[in-house]
């Protein structure tokens, strides 16, 4: 079959023939009609990313066919038996265990779902990891509630547009910061009521002055932006935080955090169970991820580049 190996830090991806997989009990192998990148596959070319091994396939997100049936990856491996966090053999799919960019892949029956009758290959390989991580730190951590005040921060990425769509549906009144005006009518297009470019002086305070303050912020990049957090915070807020692109956070005042009695909760993907009822809810809101390209399985390297230039708005798919 293709694929496309990765076989050195900082070099092009090969797309080069591979060894068919063949199942071991308890597996299946399911043949993928498409795949989609998140940045953590940007990540591990450039060896910032732990447990990395050569030859590689990488790839997390995926839909495909088994036996006739067109089916969703679950995008990970061995979460354990504790719901609250993962076990110590817990793993995303496609590092070190081979991924989805590739004709075909292997991987434990319980890890393949119904697609959503309503979506495409592409849309449907744009899901899985975006979904389910946005899920679970929406519902299963921060506890969203119809009619709560959501803030989504750097909107444009697969999981914040992912959040979006689903906090919206759930009945959440959603805003979004970027640093792009254009991203933030987007978002209001999608269903956001509006937003504020984290670039301008004074965001923050106009933002609170406007909304009078969220109930859930929802963040992938922590940094010293996450300082001004607590402050738009209404009392009993939650902060959910899946990422930490920007580092460490200089300048967070405790007093507002333990005054108001806000959490902050930290995410990473989710269960089965959590992957089951975010599809369920997908088909019963016929919610359809954002994409923002669309390319074939051996352009691969020109879909990375895309993702490293970092101006998408939504997923970038391969078509396989």
């Amino acid at each position: 079959m293709k694929a496309l190996v990765l076989n050195a830090l900082h070099q092009p991806l090969d797309f080069t023939e591979v060894a068919d997989p063949s199942p071991r009990p308890g597996e299946v192998v399911v043949a993928l009609r498409a795949a989609a990148l998140n940045r953590r596959d940007l990540f591990i070319t450039q060896g910032l990313y732990s447990g990395i091994r050569f030859p590689c396939i990488f790839g997390s997100d995926g839909a495909g066919v088994y036996r006739g049936r067109r089916v969703v990856l679950y995008p990970a491996l061995e979460w354990g038996d504790n719901p609250d966090f993962q076990g110590k053999n817990f793993r995303v799919l496609g590092m070190p265990d081979d991924g989805t960019l590739a004709e075909r892949i292997r991987l434990p029956r319980a890890n393949i779902f119904p697609m959503p009758g309503h979506l495409n290959w592409e849309q449907a390989a744009a899901l899985p990891l975006a979904g389910l991580t946005a899920w679970r730190t929406l519902f299963s951590r921060c506890r969203l509630k119809k009619g709560e005040k959501v803030l989504i921060t750097g909107i444009g990425g697969g999981v914040a547009l992912t959040a979006l769509q689903l906090a919206a549906a759930a009945g959440a009144d959603v805003f979004v910061t970027s640093s792009s005006a254009e991203k933030i009518e987007k978002a209001v297009e999608m269903g956001a009521k509006g937003g504020a470019n984290y670039r301008e002086e004074g965001w923050d305070k106009r933002l609170k002055a406007e909304t009078g303050g969220f109930d859930i912020i929802v963040d992938s990049a922590a940094g010293d932006g996450f300082a001004l957090f607590p402050a738009l915070c209404n009392p009993g807020a939650r902060i959910g935080i899946y990422g930490g692109t920007l580092g460490k956070v200089n300048g967070l005042s405790m007093q507002p955090v333990f005054w108001k009695q806000i959490s902050i909760l930290g995410s990473t993907m989710g269960t089965l169970r959590e992957f089951r009822a975010m599809l369920h809810f997908v088909a019963r809101h016929e919610i359809v991820p954002i994409m923002d390209s669309v390319f074939s399985l051996s352009e691969g390297n020109a879909a990375l580049k895309k993702m490293e230039e970092g101006s998408q708005f939504g997923k970038i798919v391969l078509r396989i």
